[in-house]
């Protein structure tokens, strides 16, 4: 069945070409050359509001949750927000050049980071500090944790190293005839890559072997993503061509070339891409599977993250314990003082 494609929301705020885009079960935020993100709420389909924070392009966005969003920027800085009041929490100088990518482990204890200083680093998010730091032989542009957070691959022009977390090595590499320049994981060891041509290709993250490739536009395709629905593995890619478009893969039978479900012509130059669900659409189609997913249980998910760990130690309002705020101790202290006159009295 094919799927149809309509324009739904739309909205013209920034004012220059958009760089990066996030989403999480209700907003969508975008960062653009202008220097800023913006946040849009999907269910009320509304523009929520705008975060000034970075000086350069931002070249990165990722949500934790529904907690917590990571932003990087060719300033070299990561800024990490709280999504409730939408407030930077802490800016970290991450990489002496720009930040290119960043990636946000399953768990939400760490993050990975790679910038033009050729470093990949490990940020320890319970801290809020530098972990590790390693030295790569050129530029990554693209630093991906695997859905499990058993592997990591990072992308320098057309090769893709991947590594494992616990030994933190290399093992194995994937290399393109073209610069890559966006992938995706559909499970934990099939990666699929595109780039500066035409292709998607699909391989097996231990073996490094192609599985199956596909022409899948007439020009380069800019940004891919994947999502598993109902058992059903979905590809969908955006290209320089001004198509979007959405194929079914089966995974069983993964050689079969990939068919198309749908596409639109965006009549746009498109650079980057990412797909929304409407949870309450999920919960009248699914509900038993809406359980596991609401935003509730990842709110849940999200307080692995200590909440001291996202503080300054130097911001003095950090400091305040938020049980006993200086409004609280206003109203205690004349309490006490009260309390203290009946037992003498």
């Amino acid at each position: 069945q094919s799927w149809a494609v309509v324009p739904d929301f739309t909205h013209h705020a920034h004012t220059a070409s958009l760089s990066a885009i996030a989403v999480n079960s209700r907003y969508v935020v975008t960062g653009s050359k202008d220097e800023t993100i913006h946040i849009y709420d999907m269910k009320k389909k509304i523009e929520h509001g705008a975060l000034l924070q970075h000086n350069g392009t931002v070249t990165c966005l990722e949500f934790y949750g529904t907690s917590h969003l990571l932003s990087g920027a060719e300033d070299g800085l990561i800024c990490i927000w709280n999504t409730k009041r939408w407030e930077c929490l802490k800016s970290i100088k991450a990489h002496k050049g720009h930040v290119t990518s960043l990636s946000i482990h399953p768990s939400g204890k760490l993050a990975l980071s790679v910038g033009t200083d050729k470093t990949l680093r490990t940020w320890n998010l319970v801290e809020g500090r530098s972990a590790f730091i390693k030295n790569l032989k050129q530029n990554a542009h693209i630093i991906k944790w695997s859905p499990s957070g058993e592997k990591y691959v990072t992308v320098i022009t057309n090769k893709v190293d991947v590594y494992k977390l616990d030994t933190a090595s290399i093992t194995g590499t994937i290399t393109t005839e073209k610069r890559i320049s966006s992938l995706t994981f559909i499970t934990d060891s099939i990666l699929a890559l595109a780039g500066d041509d035409e292709i998607v290709r699909l391989f097996n993250c231990d073996s490094q072997k192609c599985l199956c490739e596909f022409k899948a536009h007439e020009n380069r395709i800019k940004d891919i993503y994947s999502f598993e629905r109902e058992g059903q593995h979905v590809i969908v890619t955006a290209s320089s061509d001004g198509y979007i478009k959405m194929w079914n893969l089966d995974i069983n039978k993964i050689k079969n070339l990939p068919s198309l479900l749908g596409k639109v012509d965006t009549k746009a130059r498109l650079t980057c891409l990412a797909v929304w669900f409407d949870q309450a659409l999920e919960v009248k189609e699914n509900p038993d599977k809406a359980a596991t997913t609401s935003p509730a249980n990842e709110e849940e998910k999200s307080l692995l993250v200590r909440k001291d760990c996202w503080t300054d130690k130097n911001d003095k309002k950090a400091k305040t314990d938020g049980k006993n705020t200086p409004e609280k101790r206003k109203l205690e202290t004349p309490l006490k003082k009260k309390k203290k006159k009946l037992k003498s009295s």
